[in-house]
């Protein structure tokens, strides 16, 4: 296992010898459905190159950016690309036994600074609009990866032209809750490069290695614990207006789509109806896409926390992917969502605590990748 820490204003170099030394630890959180970050410590002295790092970062760049690349069996992992946002010193009366603290945020920190009130968009879609703003971060190696909503529907000019109210963040963002849609800048896959996905949040693909658990030698967690929230699933109701009678038409939306298939066998019945009054107002497509994101969103009643060494398990966990359980018994094994993941990195050391979900109980494959 190597770590490979570069750092610059635009395109980040490989840190000297003295600063990896230095380093005493950096902690890295992956979430679906918020924003990444990093932490990193440094031991700190007098003459230490890293007064440089503080210099520059105080005020002299706009931007510093930080890209951490962990190699494992010569095949390396992207886990963080992201800005500096907040530096912390803690000093000591002896010396070397400073520390500084790094923190940062990936790059979509830097969409949520400028305000453009007022922007227009004639004519475009919400997908077209997405991919216009992603465009401008360029420089930062962001490449959009946009996916159109199910209904889409586009802005006729001479009845309405969309215009932009707040940051690029908070405007993306935005247009990705009404269409039902989640929006993330994920690091990789190559150093330097991040893909800005605004899209459906998808739960297909090829699965991660599994995640075993009292198998003896085969075993590669150190703990994992399964919970079952039975009152959390809720069916929503959307309502759609007709343009000619006023009168609000409802329709239940189910929570499982072609990008959202069912992982476990046994899924319980919805415990409650949340009623979407607030959709009358929308469009028919707009109406619809929300409701299938309320849907989506309250169907995962399976979670499952734990950790990792990642030596043992061979590879790094990321989170908004599958990975396979084994040996967790019947109603638990199988595919599951990863949620969120927390990488911790010492000298010697790389451990991992993650969450994961799913819609159900019992698997719906009769064995899993490994």
């Amino acid at each position: 296992m190597h770590v490979t820490l570069l750092v610059g204003p635009a395109v980040p170099v490989p840190m000297p010898q003295p600063v990896m030394e230095a380093l005493q630890s950096f902690q890295v959180t992956s979430s679906a459905g918020s924003r990444s970050g990093f932490q990193v410590t440094f031991a700190v002295e007098n003459r230490s190159p890293l007064h440089t790092l503080l210099v520059l970062a105080g005020g002299q760049v706009p931007w510093l950016r930080v890209l951490i690349v962990l190699t494992i069996n010569s095949l390396p992992s992207v886990l963080m690309d992201g800005l500096i946002t907040k530096q912390e010193i803690s000093g000591s009366n002896d010396p070397g036994v400073s520390t500084l603290t790094v923190t940062g945020e990936d790059l979509s920190v830097a969409m949520d600074q400028q305000q453009f009130n007022g922007l227009p968009y004639p004519a475009m879609p919400p997908p077209a609009r997405v991919a216009l703003i992603v465009a401008k971060y360029a420089m930062f190696g962001m490449v959009p990866l946009v996916i159109p909503q199910i209904f889409t529907d586009v802005p006729v000019p001479v009845e309405k032209i969309p215009t932009q109210q707040g940051t690029d963040l908070a405007y993306v963002e935005k247009l990705a809750a009404d269409a039902g849609h989640v929006f993330y800048v994920a690091p990789g896959p190559a150093p330097g490069m991040n893909v800005a996905y605004w899209g459906p949040e998808i739960k297909l693909g090829l699965p991660q290695p599994a995640l075993n658990l009292g198998m003896d030698a085969h075993s590669n967690v150190e703990t994992l614990s399964f919970s079952i929230e039975h009152a959390k699933k809720a069916m929503p109701i959307v309502f759609i207006q007709n343009a000619l009678t006023k009168t609000p038409i409802p329709l239940p939306i189910p929570d499982i789509s072609l990008l959202n298939p069912p992982l476990g066998l046994l899924q319980p019945l919805p415990k409650s109806i949340n009623l979407m009054s607030d959709t009358a107002k929308l469009s028919p497509m707009e109406a619809l896409s929300k409701g299938m994101a309320v849907a989506a969103g309250s169907a995962d009643v399976v979670t499952a926390t734990g950790s990792l060494d990642v030596l043992r398990y061979g590879t790094v966990l990321k989170a908004r992917e599958l990975v396979g359980v084994r040996g967790a018994g019947m109603a638990f094994d199988g595919l599951y969502y990863v949620k969120t993941v927390s990488s911790t990195f010492k000298p010697g050391e790389f451990k991992q605590n993650f969450t994961l979900t799913r819609n159900g109980l019992i698997s719906t494959l009769p064995v899993v990748p490994t």
